[in-house]
């Protein structure tokens, strides 16, 4: 029987997930967009809910590697496209799509997963405790 996930741990991961993403981008580019805070909330959140499955960890990070490549595609096409902000821009990265993403950032997404599920897996353990 799977454990039910209450809305404090999501709230939680959400603002986890939302710092890690920010500081990643930080210490990558030197600086982050609000936007990208809320796409590291929703994709810490995604891989709360993904952490809990049976499947083999190495599906889990595939899993996530293709999320946060989709969430960061619809973002970049809001963002960059739409609305014109100017975020970021991978036209010059190799096997990219519309500029918005590019394999070698997916290759990124893949292994940030396994220490992001390891997180989220220490987290649930720590709410199961209180």
């Amino acid at each position: 029987m799977k454990k039910r996930i209450h809305i404090y741990e999501l709230i939680f991961i959400f603002l986890l997930g939302s710092l890690i993403y920010s500081l990643i981008e930080i210490i990558y580019r030197g600086y982050t967009h609000w936007t990208m805070t809320i796409l590291g909330g929703v994709s810490g959140s995604v891989l709360y809910c993904i952490s809990t499955d049976n499947e083999p960890l190495i599906f889990k990070a595939i899993s996530g590697a293709f999320m946060i490549t989709a969430f960061e595609m619809v973002t970049g096409v809001m963002d960059n496209i739409i609305l014109g902000w100017s975020v970021w821009d991978y036209s010059n990265i190799p096997l990219n799509l519309f500029g918005q993403i590019c394999l070698p950032f997916s290759i990124m997404w893949f292994l940030i997963s396994f220490p992001a599920i390891f997180i989220c897996r220490a987290v649930r353990k720590r709410f199961a405790l209180s």
